[in-house]
């Protein structure tokens, strides 16, 4: 609870600090004049599905820098400014605690508002946390919480991007046929991932596969896989010695050969669990954010997504 209240208090400033800056909002009226749409999203698969969708009709950008764990992230005034002007705002759910203070701080009559989650039957992932650090978040103790990575299961992607696409038909009904035509296109790359992933899965010897972080339940849940998270939904979590216990004992009775963690966060629990059994480590990648490295090469959410599939393939079958 004291962590959402600094985060409602640190929006209120940011807000503060932006009206000071530059006084009250205009309409934007470049889009009837054929300017492209200002799409700002909130972090990076919400950015790789609107740029998809987009095209070269809209420029979009992504408000959690690459590198960065979108968990705890909070917006500064100048992230508070864009969110105001943006003509389309694309965000997950769940994820992004702070965007509800942040729209309503920040209110816009041109803005049309997007998440992508809504209507998607959400799962529940264990929070995982005790102590202080459980009421700190609003729950207690061995708590079940809304798990947001629905962007993890190819199909659940493809109705992300069918919202943002009507979304952004709803802000520039001019070029509507594109934006559609765009998302067909990128859905059709989502069947045929979501497709690869079927018949790389189907016939593994083993279903469990062991993580750091709880990030892949919807797509353990889409393929017929078990997740066993070392830690809950947030990869800030620190397991207990119970929990690190429990895990140890059931990768010793299952003969799991790997444990995986991911990029973004420190691997040393994932790495203190394969030591004890003898295990590797390979990762597998949530998708909350790209690394500059990742970047650099060129990869982008259907080449991680198959870099995952690779792993995956390689440790059921080990």
């Amino acid at each position: 609870m004291k962590k959402n209240l600094k985060k409602t208090l640190a929006i209120s400033a940011s807000l503060a600090l932006l009206l000071a800056a530059c006084g009250k909002s205009e309409p934007n009226e470049a889009n009837e004049a054929g300017a492209k749409l200002s799409v700002v999203t909130t972090f990076y698969p919400m950015y790789e599905f609107s740029r998809q969708v987009a095209g070269d009709l809209a420029n979009v950008v992504a408000l959690i820098p690459a590198g960065a764990e979108p968990h705890d992230w909070e917006p500064s005034a100048q992230d508070m400014a864009k969110v105001k002007d943006a003509d389309v705002f694309v965000y997950n759910g769940i994820v992004e605690g702070w965007v509800d203070a942040a729209l309503s701080s920040a209110p816009s009559d041109k803005r049309v508002v997007v998440r992508a989650s809504e209507g998607l039957t959400t799962l529940e992932g264990a929070a995982e946390e005790e102590g202080e650090e459980a009421h700190e978040h609003g729950h207690a103790e061995g708590e079940h919480a809304e798990d947001p990575h629905v962007w993890l299961d190819p199909g659940l992607a493809q109705r992300e991007v069918a919202a943002i696409e009507a979304a952004f038909g709803q802000a520039d009904p001019a070029n509507k046929d594109t934006y559609k035509k765009n998302a067909d296109a990128y859905i059709a790359e989502l069947k045929a991932l979501d497709e690869a992933y079927r018949e790389g899965l189907n016939d593994v010897k083993t279903k469990q596969f062991v993580t750091q972080h709880a990030a892949f339940g919807y797509l353990a849940h889409a393929y017929g896989l078990e997740q066993v998270p070392i830690a809950g939904l947030s990869p800030e979590q620190e397991p207990s010695p119970g929990k690190m216990a429990e895990i140890v004992e059931f990768a010793k009775a299952h003969q799991v050969k790997t444990i995986f963690f991911e990029t973004l966060v420190d691997p040393q629990v994932a790495r203190t669990v394969a030591d004890e059994i003898g295990a590797k480590t390979d990762v597998l990648n949530p998708l909350e954010g790209l690394t500059d490295e990742e970047k650099k090469v060129g990869l982008d959410y259907i080449g991680i997504m198959k870099k995952n599939l690779e792993a995956l393939v390689k440790a059921l079958n080990a």
